[in-house]
């Protein structure tokens, strides 16, 4: 299961089930569980944990020193979750010490070709980073968030779930859930429709979202009005319970 030519650091665990393409280099403290494949030219560093049924494919490298200034070789982490794909030329680093100590990656990802994860970041469940997008350190996507190609996301923003960001987008600010950004710099370009027909969200649900973002964006609110609005018209619906949690996590101010 392992190439001949593939270099494997004797305190790596690797699962008797995982595959390892040739020319790959695995570091120290590198555990793969089982059903995982890691192509060739693949470059893993540790500490790293990879779950179940990743796939990494070529000149991918993933659990690298973070790319930051205060970095002095400290001991951090890369946690990966099952199911995730990671083509070509990705990068994901490791956390600083000085944030978590630890970057967090969920399951059924999928990171298309030359993508970038920064130090500290969180990339929950089910989300898609297109050819070249990057986020900076100690970024959130949350659950279903999608970014378009060359989407840019400046540090400590948080991306709401099942958001998206059109292709070449510069991300400065937090995106709510279910919104629907482009530009540069990014600003909100009504809802994330095509996202929220694929969750079969219900007519009240679908109607209560149309009407949050006509009272964050469209009637000149202020930010805490519109929460005390939405919350006391729709607040008992789980998708604008998702949407008002994006909005009071929001600490850099949401793309207007």
């Amino acid at each position: 299961m392992i190439h001949k030519s593939a270099i494997v650091h004797k305190s790596a665990k690797l699962d008797t089930t995982v595959n390892v393409g040739p020319f790959a280099i695995i570091g120290p403290e590198v555990e793969i569980n089982s059903g995982s494949n890691i192509g060739s030219h693949v470059v893993l560093e540790g500490p790293t944990i990879i779950g179940k049924n990743n796939k990494v494919f070529s000149f991918a490298s993933i659990g690298g020193d973070p790319q930051d200034k205060k970095y002095q070789g400290e001991k951090t982490f890369l946690e990966i979750g099952d199911d995730n794909i990671f083509r070509e030329g990705v990068t994901i680093n490791r956390g600083t010490i000085q944030e978590n100590s630890k970057t967090l990656i969920g399951s059924r990802n999928l990171f298309m070709a030359y993508v970038h994860v920064a130090h500290d970041c969180v990339v929950e469940d089910d989300v898609v980073l297109v050819n070249n997008s990057s986020i900076a350190g100690c970024v959130k996507l949350e659950r279903g968030a999608i970014l378009g190609g060359f989407s840019l996301v400046h540090q400590f923003c948080n991306i709401g779930a099942y958001s998206f960001s059109a292709m070449g987008s510069a991300v400065s600010k937090d995106i709510p859930a279910f919104v629907r950004v482009s530009g540069n710099t990014a600003k909100a370009r009504g809802l994330n429709v095509t996202g929220i027909s694929r969750l079969n969200i219900n007519k009240e649900g679908t109607h209560a979202l149309k009407e949050a973002y006509k009272i964050i964006y469209l009637r000149k609110n202020t930010l805490e009005n519109s929460k005390r609005k939405i919350e006391a018209n729709f607040g008992h619906l789980p998708e604008i319970k998702i949407l008002l949690n994006s909005l009071k996590n929001s600490d850099r101010g949401i793309v207007r």
